[in-house]
Parts: structure tokens; sequence; C-alpha cells
């Protein structure tokens, strides 16, 4: 459900006066909590001063209102599973994966007016103003097809494409500023990694090109269910799109035990063939780019601007740090690890040991020959304990590869959606014939 209406900042001067005025309104709220501490005879951290609720509210407030990379690096670090964001601060970033404002009428004209012309709505049959969902790029509307099949347009928002550099590095310097991000911690690979992300996403040219191969993948596998492109209805900007039906992934709960255990399955045997055949990835885990159709037992999938290609180099070498593991090769393990482009620190450290400890952890469901039980597991919770540990070893610590970041945060998104949904699945079962063991 989408809230109400702002006009989309535009312009490098504006978006960067939001970003001043919200470091102020962080600042102010820091003093003023700081003040009432102090006066209470307490002595707080700034860390605790910084990740307060009125801070979080300030925050996810205002790169909501802002949309465009500054809302998506947002949900991204959301994702984090502990590798180098404070729990809580991805914690208050997760609220963003469901906030969005759709744009006040004004914009959308000239949206339209600028891809279709004056006489847009002659080709925009049934189009309805009002967008049914909204995102951090752009918002969907419904409309029909001239032959009468039920579309719909994905429109982007105007200025969003030309803000992103200055928006991620924006967004970067006032988390590091702030104290929210880890001072020691060098994110520019990672940050220049979402920019070249961020600027596929914003092409929505590059989008159809990504659905048409799912569509050449998958779409005679009628276990799935996937629109297809409108060409008529597409510029660099605006993407038209089949409708397909379905509801929320996340009702799947209030089906059989079997059929959500099914699903899940399915899911996951899906990003294997991402993986290690296609090499084509669709790295966003959002809950809201997978539907369900109840009718059909169909699994909609949607969305595919964050589809990410990798070398076969890489997945390789993923594929044999997955092995190692099956087989308990520590040895295996670290080879594969350093291919991936982890630096795993000198032979018999501590830190060492401890990756290798937290990646077999990690990886336990895949790994593990039995049916996992991802609505009782306890994996979040210890993950999260081990990688606080890695922080601790400074001199040696990096940023993890942005290849491997954006298939953990796959797979973390998985593991989530498999938790919301009290799933079990054998993963290891699907995994094994992929791995040749």
């Amino acid at each position: 459900m989408t809230q109400s209406s702002k006009a989309v900042p535009q312009g490098r001067a504006r978006r960067f006066g939001k970003f001043a005025r919200l470091a102020g309104g962080v600042a102010s709220n820091m003093l003023a909590e700081g003040v009432k501490q102090v006066a209470a005879g307490n002595r707080p951290k700034a860390r605790d001063l910084l990740l307060t609720p009125g801070n979080a509210r300030r925050l996810t407030k205002q790169l909501a209102e802002m949309r465009g990379a500054a809302m998506k690096l947002g949900q991204i670090f959301s994702m984090d599973t502990g590798d180098f964001l404070p729990r809580e601060l991805a914690d208050i970033m997760a609220t963003l994966r469901d906030a969005a404002f759709a744009m006040p009428e004004a914009q959308l004209e000239a949206v339209l007016l600028d891809a279709f012309g004056p006489d847009y709505d002659k080709k925009l049959r049934g189009f309805e103003r009002k967008p049914f969902a909204a995102a951090s790029i752009g918002q969907v509307h419904r409309l029909s097809t001239r032959d009468g099949r039920a579309a719909v347009l994905k429109v982007q928002y105007p200025g969003v494409r030309e803000s992103i550099d200055s928006d991620v590095d924006n967004l970067a310097t006032l988390l590091k500023v702030s104290g929210l991000l880890p001072k020691h911690i060098d994110i520019s690979p990672l940050l220049a990694e979402v920019k070249v992300q961020l600027r596929e996403e914003a092409d929505y040219e590059q989008e159809a090109r990504y659905l048409n191969a799912f569509v050449r993948a998958l779409g005679e596998d009628e276990r799935f269910l996937l629109p297809r492109v409108i060409p008529s209805l597409s510029t660099p900007r605006i993407l038209g799109m089949t409708y397909v039906p379905g509801v929320p992934i996340e009702d799947v709960i209030h089906e059989a035990p079997e059929e959500r255990d099914r699903v899940l399955s399915l899911l996951f045997e899906l990003l294997l063939v991402e993986m290690f055949d296609l090499r084509l990835v669709q790295t966003d885990p959002n809950f809201a780019n997978y539907r369900y159709d109840p009718d059909t037992g169909q699994v909609v999938l949607l969305d595919f601007g964050a589809s990410r290609r990798f070398k076969a180099a890489f997945t390789g070498a993923y594929r044999d740090l997955l092995r190692a593991t099956v087989v308990g090769d520590s040895v295996g393990m670290a080879e594969a690890a350093e291919r991936i482009g982890y630096t795993l620190g000198p032979e018999g450290s501590t830190y060492r040991e401890t990756l290798l400890e937290l990646a077999t952890l990690v990886l336990a469901p895949l790994t593990v020959d039995a049916t996992y039980d991802f609505g009782q597991s306890a994996l979040p919770r210890e993950v999260a304990a081990r990688a606080g540990e890695i922080q601790n070893f400074r001199e040696f610590w990096e940023a993890p590869p942005v290849d491997v970041a954006y298939i953990h945060r796959k797979i973390g998104g998985l593991f989530m959606l498999a938790t919301r949904l009290q799933a079990r699945v054998n993963v290891h079962k699907l995994l094994l014939p992929w791995l040749d063991v």
C-alpha cells in the first residue's frame, strides 16, 4: 500500500540540502538526548545517542521522501548480516523496505509527457493515475493494452538517475561522520559497485533485457509466472509489462505446511539455477519481488532491475567453497575463499580460523544433509554473535568482496522469507547435484 504523495526532490543542490538538514536534525536530537541522560546521572555513549527512536524515524522518513539512490542504499544496508553495520542501524534501515511515497500528480504528468508526448492518454488506455505500488526508483500503475490485455507501467521518478553518485556519496558521508558506520572500515569499493548497480537499475531498457533473459530461461517452467515486456509502452525511464496475478508471497503462511515447504524449495532451487546455470542472479531480496498465485501454485517473479551477471571464475570458486564445506575440507575452503576475493589473514591466525568457522556456520543450511527448520532456527543470532568477533581484528578486517556481498544478500533474503513462512527445506539435497560430490 503506497503512502501519501510527496514530490521527489530534484537537483544536486536541493538533495544535498536534504542531507544537510537530516544531519542537523540528528545532531540536535543527539544533543537533547545527551543533556537528558546526563541530567539523569548517566554517561551515555555517542553510539547510544545516535541510535535513538527519534533519529531512526528521522533517518528513514527523510530517505523515503528522497527516494532514488538514497533510499536504495539504505535498503541495501538493511540487508547487512553483521559484516560491518551495527545491528541496530541495519534494523533501522530495514523499515525502508516497506516505505514509499508516490509522486504528486504534476510530477507524474511531466514524466508521461516527456516519454509519450502530449497525446499520451490515447496510448495509455485505462491508465490508473494512482499507483498500486511505489518503491525507491519508481512507481507502478495499472492500464490496458490496445488489444485489452491487463498491463502495468513502471514509471521512474524524475531526477533519480542523475542523482545516483551524489546521493551515495552524501549518505555514506553522513553515516560515516555521524559515527553510524565504523570509521576504520573502508567501504569505498562497495560504494563504487553500488553506484554501478544503481545506474543499471535506473536503466529500464537494461531491465527489459534482463527480464527477457529470465523469460527465455524460465518461460517454459510452469512452476513460475513472469511478466512480458511490452516494447510499445517502454522507454529508458518507463517499462511497460503484462500484468501477472498473485498475492504477496508472505500470504503463503496461510497455506498448508507442505505448500510452504514446496514454495521455498522452489526459490532455493531457482537461486542455484541463477548462480550455476545462468550466472545471472536477481540480487534484490525484497519480498515484494515475489508473489504467489493461489489458484495455480505458481511463484510470480517480478522486478529484474537488480539482476547481476557473474563471471564463471567467481561462480566456480563459490561452488568449490560449497563443495569443500560439505566435505569438511578446511584447506579447500580457504583456497576457494581467497579465489572469491576474501583476505583471510596469516596461516594459522585466529582471524583466519574465525572466518572459516563463520563461513561453516552461515552455510550450514546448505551443507548439512537434513531438513532445515527455518522457523525454529537460531542461526541469525549465532551469526550475529560470531560476526561481531570479526570486528575485533581491525588490522586484518576488510569489507567482503562485492560479488559475495550480492550473493549473501540474496541468500539472506531467502533465509528471512523461509523464516517468515516457517518453511522446512532440505537445501543440501537441492544443492548436491550442482557439486559433483
